[in-house]
């Protein structure tokens, strides 16, 4: 099976994935939790009873939505609008099953063009209406609970693939079309974009723009932002379109200023992307090192100098004991730490020969393939952890690569001692999931008993794994986005100047206010 033969979910509120895949934890996971002082919790997750719902949208405002879209497009009742709640961090989830709706919109708009876009944001103000994008819902930093009420606006109808130019080997995509959606429609053609991040299932092309997305095969392919070559965003002020050529010198791209900001300047309707040849051989490698610091020379030589795989990834000690490269088995590592390469087309030994030269010891195709057809069942354990009482999150930074073992050490030590000084001592796993010439990416998974206010808990303890980031010279997220969890963060990170910057960009843009108000900046 290819991530092209995988389908598109429809993810459900407070649990990830699709529930008629369920994922049951082994007895030796159960087991693992009881040495962390997990314990089952005595009551069940809850739906919001109705009881709760707060007053809708007024009339004028209802007739407005339906004017500009029509009735059958507008959704007013608590099981739309409790679908569309949050995102899918581990609070998010665990606040859904508490069954708390303060972030639930107060309708749901369907919107099926890129005029209907410009239309609603153009009179959203006068209504006061705040509006926040929604495709996949896949946010795991807060980054669809705006700070005031407001409606949801689902791009699930922008779903076609609009042009494909073979000699330029561009792609127009609408920004509803869902991971696996995408590659279909360009498999028919015999292309792939190549863009396979853990949230692939459910997230969208329009997402993966507005938060700077990156796959596991960004080390061949390039990130997401490194795909896109035009956009078209719409505004409260009208249409702009971006991208007239591969590159320019016509000023600063604002291609750029437009990914990564997460609808708080417009609403992305389409891009024009980058695409490939669809490979017609692909091969995965599990590679063994004594150690991360061994491990990290090696990857960095590659990153370096190449020959660079198409995936590239190293798990720590800890990560490679609990084996996450077969996360249907949680345990079971054989010491040292584990590397993952993968090529989309020919094999390339030149990789091997660095690998090998840098001490690393060929372990052949099986952990490769385990990891490769386990990685999208991953974030599906997290909802029988959090069943069975364990709170289990991730975290992402990014840094040069003198920084990286500073600052691995640094973030695994804050969220140790802050979970420990809760009385949930913790396990802390970390991998390079995305690699550069100049650094890498560091990914964090931690797994502790839940306190009696996890949601509390969690937020103590990344609060210090940020200010860890920030000590040592890491950004505050590499590809998951700032959203609401991140943004005090990322206002430190680039500095009061550049904050009025977008704030100017955001008022030109957005003079009412109305888009996505509060996240990002």
């Amino acid at each position: 099976m290819t991530e092209s033969d995988l389908p598109v979910v429809h993810l459900t509120p407070g649990r990830w994935g699709d529930p008629a895949h369920p994922v049951a934890l082994r007895p030796a996971a159960l087991e693992a939790l009881k040495h962390l002082g997990v314990r089952r919790p005595t009551t069940d997750p809850v739906d919001p009873p109705a009881a709760v719902d707060r007053p809708g949208l007024s009339p004028e405002q209802l007739s407005f939505l339906a004017g500009v879209v029509g009735a059958e497009h507008v959704a007013s009742d608590l099981e739309s609008r409790w679908a569309h709640t949050r995102g899918y961090s581990t609070t998010d989830l665990l606040r859904h099953r508490s069954g708390d709706t303060s972030d639930m919109p107060d309708a749901v708009v369907y919107l099926g063009s890129h005029d209907e876009v410009l239309a609603l944001l153009a009179g959203a103000a006068d209504h006061d209406l705040a509006v926040v994008p929604y495709s996949g819902g896949t946010s795991v930093v807060g980054g669809l609970a705006p700070d005031r009420r407001f409606i949801t606006v689902d791009l699930r109808r922008l779903d076609q693939l609009v042009a494909l130019d073979e000699i330029s080997r561009t792609a127009t995509l609408q920004a509803g079309v869902r991971g696996p959606a995408a590659e279909a429609l360009l498999a028919e053609r015999g292309y792939t974009l190549g863009h396979f991040p853990q949230s692939y299932e459910g997230a969208s092309i329009g997402g993966y723009a507005a938060a700077r997305s990156s796959g596991q095969s960004s080390a061949g392919y390039g990130r997401f932002d490194q795909m896109v070559v035009g956009l078209t965003l719409a505004t409260p002020r009208g249409t702009i379109e971006l991208g007239r050529a591969p590159m320019s010198a016509a000023g600063p791209d604002l291609r750029q200023l437009v990914l990564g900001s997460e609808g708080a300047f417009g609403i992305i309707t389409s891009v024009v992307v980058r695409i490939r040849p669809r490979p017609t051989e692909r091969h995965f490698e599990g590679w063994r090192f004594e150690s991360f610091a061994d491990g990290l020379t090696a990857i960095r030589r590659l990153a370096q100098d190449g020959p660079l795989p198409t995936v590239l990834r190293l798990s720590d000690e800890v990560e490679t004991a609990v084996n996450l490269a077969d996360p249907d088995v949680l345990g079971g590592g054989s010491g040292g730490v584990l590397a993952i390469i993968g090529f989309d087309g020919p094999y390339n030994s030149g990789t091997a020969e660095v690998l090998t030269a840098a001490g690393g010891q060929n372990l052949g195709e099986g952990p490769g393939e385990t990891w490769r057809v386990g990685r999208y069942r991953a974030p599906y354990l997290r909802d029988p952890l959090l069943d069975e009482g364990a709170l289990v999150e991730t975290l992402e930074t990014a840094a040069f690569w003198s920084r990286i073992p500073e600052l691995k050490a640094a973030v695994t030590a804050a969220l140790v001692q802050k979970l420990t000084e809760q009385g949930t001592p913790p396990l802390v796993l970390c991998h390079v999931s995305h690699v550069y010439e100049t650094g890498a990416s560091l990914y964090f998974t931690v797994i502790s008993a839940q306190t009696g206010d996890p949601v509390r808990q969690w937020r103590t303890a990344k609060a210090a794994a940020s200010q860890a980031i920030a000590t040592v010279g890491g950004t505050i997220s590499h590809h998951h986005g700032v959203g609401t969890d991140h943004r005090a963060a990322y206002a430190d990170e680039i500095g009061p100047l550049a904050l009025e910057a977008l704030q100017a960009v955001k008022h030109v843009l957005d003079p009412g206010a109305v888009l996505n108000p509060g996240i990002l900046i």
